[in-house]
């Protein structure tokens, strides 16, 4: 059995961008992200720094690097992109080794 993958992307949004905005721009997304095959969770957070994470849990390895691949062909891709500032977007790819949830 393949083992779930976190998809980890880290980055601080372009100058100017609004922090409601930004988020509002990242739920049009969810609609693609939600349909697609492997999907298993998902969360956007803020730390106190300024940094943001998008966090998604796949199914396994194929499921996330097509996903993350296919993502940025996406029509709202160009927009996302536009929202981070540039050179801070981080992503890798960790095996899931252990989880909880309440």
């Amino acid at each position: 059995m393949d083992k779930h993958v976190a998809e980890i992307v880290t980055f601080h949004l372009a100058e100017g961008v609004k922090t409601a905005d930004f988020v509002a721009l990242m739920q049009r997304t969810e609609g693609f992200v939600r349909a697609q095959s492997g999907f298993l969770h998902r969360q956007l957070t803020r730390g106190a720094d300024g940094s943001w994470t998008d966090y998604v849990v796949w199914q396994d390895m194929a499921a996330a690097q097509e996903v993350a691949q296919s993502f940025m062909t996406q029509e709202f891709s160009a927009e996302v992109m536009a929202a981070i500032a540039p050179d801070t977007a981080k992503m890798r790819h960790e095996e899931v080794l252990w989880s909880m949830a309440s």
